[in-house]
């Protein structure tokens, strides 16, 4: 497994680094030390022409002959770039010894550092590394990273940073100073910087910095939905709300990988509720909510799937409003509508289902108030939330009202995550094929004859669970 390497931008300036090699390779590792602003010494027995004529300017020092461990003195950094690999061995052998950073070109093993694929716009970078494993794919994603990035993100962050002492020191506090940059990136500022008129978007960062309103800024909420779990179905919205957030009240749920493109230094609370747990009550969210307004901070409230379905988010809206504090709300894909995609199912389809409902079968309350008839019709769709611990029920209740046993479903648990098992079968057979395959929470149940697609229509995860092919196969051509 390639070890996790520690990002850092290192300065070089006038500082020594060894380069041994001296051909193409290691001309274009040269190039980027010079840039930096690296005194480079370079051992080979001959250089290239490049190189050579570097040498002959003195941009940089040739140390003529095979390697030797005396070349490590007072050096930095040193990289290995020759085709001979016994001698790129003993570069790093030697220099681990030191306790110098190395890279060996093309030899992760070796390496103690990665040169990552940079993405520069004047003074900022973003550098891209996949550890060693896979150069071409960091090359790749720096080259769409390439076509999307503006070229004026250069001229914006030299301005910044001419102007960092200034802005510091108007707003010393690190929350004024979040809340000043998000207004200023985004007003006018940016565009000009793209239409080439610096001296007056500087004169207008200026302006917005002595005119700082002073008054104690107000708190807000946002309820967010964070879809089922993978972070590339979250909204622009979505991932720029968790980007200012101070304060982030999320459900138990919410993958790590969607709390990973949240604000690093935001303040991460777990509100989770469950069936028969729960540690944090609707009431406490509540106070948490007013708390963190009331006390200036922007707050995330961060729920899977869809805040207005099933996600009690009217009940929040509603308090919140009562106690005037400012809330927007970013709608996500609500559980029905991902997993039921990333299953391979169609919730509506021509030919077996002109009409989905979505219900919630978490407790024997939310059971016992449903419309159980209705529910039983064919040629619709079922989409059931938090009904895992309550299968049984629904199958009695069901075949009560006349919906057929042999109703095809689809039980999906951790849709759309990397742990995604979809399992196929029956009505009549559901409990104990839940309970065979040990499904837990979170898990979908989509009910109706859309349902027996999944097992020809699947794309993502492995293949759906049949417990018995035989009775799949035939439930499959009934439906088709």
């Amino acid at each position: 497994m390639t070890a996790r390497l520690f990002p850092l931008f290192a300065d070089l300036r006038d500082r020594p680094v060894l380069v041994v090699g001296g051909g193409a390779v290691a001309a274009r590792k040269v190039a980027a030390l010079l840039a930096a602003g690296a005194s480079v010494r370079v051992g080979v027995p001959e250089l290239e022409p490049g190189l050579q004529a570097l040498a002959d300017s003195r941009q940089i020092v040739h140390r003529a002959g095979r390697f030797q461990s005396w070349w490590l003195d007072s050096v930095w950094l040193v990289v290995a770039a020759t085709d001979d690999a016994a001698v790129n061995r003993s570069v790093a052998e030697a220099a681990t010894i030191r306790r110098l950073l190395v890279n060996v070109v093309d030899d992760a093993e070796l390496s103690s550092f990665q040169v990552p694929a940079v993405v520069e716009r004047g003074p900022l970078q973003i550098a891209i590394s996949s550890g060693g494993a896979a150069p071409m794919l960091a090359r790749r994603l720096r080259e769409q990273l390439e076509t999307q990035l503006d070229e004026s993100l250069g001229a914006l962050a030299t301005l910044l940073a001419r102007q960092r002492e200034r802005i510091r020191a108007r707003l010393p506090n690190l929350s004024m100073r979040r809340r000043w940059f998000d207004r200023l990136l985004d007003g006018p500022v940016p565009g000009l910087l793209r239409q080439q008129q610096s001296a007056k978007a500087e004169a207008i960062l200026l302006d917005t910095l002595e005119n700082i309103r002073e008054a104690k800024s107000t708190g807000s909420v946002a309820l967010v939905g964070a879809g089922p779990g993978d972070p590339g179905l979250l909204t622009l919205r979505a991932l720029r709300l968790l980007n200012q957030a101070d304060v982030i009240l999320h459900d138990r749920l919410i993958s790590k990988e969607v709390l990973a493109l949240a604000r690093r230094d935001a303040e991460f609370i777990e509100v989770g509720k469950e069936s028969g747990n729960h540690h944090t009550t609707q009431n406490r969210i509540h106070e948490l909510l007013l708390e963190f307004a009331r006390a200036g901070r922007r707050v995330v409230r961060l729920k899977g799937g869809d805040s207005f379905v099933f996600g009690r988010g009217g009940e929040e809206l509603e308090f919140l409003r009562a106690h005037d504090v400012p809330y927007e709300v970013v709608p996500g894909i609500t559980a029905a509508l991902a997993c039921a995609a990333y299953a391979g199912v169609p919730l509506t389809h021509r030919e077996h289902a002109q009409s989905v409902r979505l219900l919630t079968a978490h407790c024997q309350s939310s059971i016992d108030g449903l419309d159980w008839r209705a529910l039983a019709q064919e040629r619709q769709t079922l989409a059931v939330y938090m009904g895992v611990a309550e299968l049984e029920q629904l199958r009695a209740n069901l075949l009560k009202h006349g919906r057929a046993a042999d109703t095809p479903f689809a039980l999906i648990e951790n849709g759309s995550r990397p742990e995604q098992r979809v399992i196929v079968g029956t009505l009549d057979r559901l409990p104990e094929l839940a309970r065979r395959h040990s499904v837990i929470s979170p898990a979908l149940l989509i009910l109706g004859e859309v349902a027996a697609l999944a097992e020809r229509l699947h794309w993502f995860g492995p293949a759906p669970l049949v417990a018995d092919a035989d009775h799949a196969l035939h439930t499959f051509a009934d439906a088709a």
